[in-house]
């Protein structure tokens, strides 16, 4: 069959794609309904000139995504993700390379988080040119009933 990046295509994400991106996001441990990331907030983030990729089959199987959402000032990148069958064969590799294209052509600084344990990420992410900001903790709250 050949490598699988002989069989995949990176496209811009579609509506009907949001139940295949829940999935993919809820096996890599992403995200997914429980964090908030529904069709409307992610049609807002592209709304406001953000970009969602994802990697496909030939057969419609996605299997990896790239979510940017654009503040106005950076792009923030997230949910870089592979299915766990189809990891370290370049995709997520590739997701990233187009990610970076992205904000290139919208002239912007590119961000990211990454868990500090997932060196594999982290060997990608600075063999892309990235750079570890510093010592910063992120604090986010996700819900509002307290």
């Amino acid at each position: 069959m050949g490598p699988i990046i002989e069989r995949l295509v990176v496209r811009d994400y579609r509506d009907d794609d949001y139940e295949k991106v829940m999935i993919l996001w809820e096996e890599t441990g992403l995200g997914g309904r429980i964090r908030g990331d529904d069709s409307e907030v992610i049609r807002e983030s592209l709304r406001l000139g953000g970009k969602l990729l994802v990697a496909e089959l030939n057969d419609g199987t996605i299997v990896g995504t790239s979510w940017m959402t654009f503040d106005g000032r950076r792009i923030h990148l997230h949910h870089v993700g592979v299915l766990p069958a189809y990891q370290r064969q370049g995709i997520g590799r590739l997701l990233s390379v187009e990610s970076i294209r992205f904000a290139k052509e919208k002239n912007v600084q590119i961000k990211l988080e990454v868990h500090r344990e997932n060196a594999a990420a982290i060997s990608l992410y600075r063999s892309l040119g990235f750079h570890y900001l510093g010592d910063y903790d992120v604090y986010i709250i996700r819900n509002y009933s307290h």
